[in-house]
């Protein structure tokens, strides 16, 4: 499989449109059954404000996946990314009701490097906060 952007077709300072990624108390159930984190403030309403948190909270690497997500889908190969980082910078609160919150993820061409690769400056947001900070994705791109 290989990227199916082509690196010709993208500019410094190009932008990649936001995608809306819904979060319900299931997924984080089920992403504690594949990442073996059950930690209780990820799915336990009453242990996570018992805690001091304002509900329960999705994980961080799961906060983190979406961005990889984002930048998978857009390269259009999984394996075309070479490097990925984040910072947390503020929690993801999903409430229990149908609805639950969204994360939506855009990005940016912050740099085209040689052998056609370029740096992907993501931004990550639930509600008003941001979420990641300092997240950049390394691309190879065809």
């Amino acid at each position: 499989m290989a990227a199916t952007v082509k690196y010709d077709d993208v500019e410094t300072g190009q932008e990649i449109p936001p995608v809306d990624y819904p979060v319900r108390r299931v997924n984080l159930v089920m992403y504690a059954g594949a990442s073996g984190d059950f930690n209780p403030i990820h799915w336990n309403e009453r242990f996570a404000k018992a805690v001091g948190l304002p509900d329960v909270i999705a994980h961080g690497m799961f906060t983190m996946a979406q961005g990889g997500r984002f930048v998978t889908d857009w390269a259009g190969d999984p394996g075309a990314v070479v490097d990925y980082g984040v910072r947390f910078s503020s929690m993801v609160v999903v409430p229990d009701d149908e609805e639950g919150v969204v994360i939506t993820v855009s990005g940016l061409i912050e740099q085209k490097l040689e052998d056609k690769r370029v740096v992907v400056a993501l931004v990550a947001r639930s509600g008003d906060s941001r979420v990641l900070s300092k997240a950049r994705a390394v691309v190879q791109l065809a």
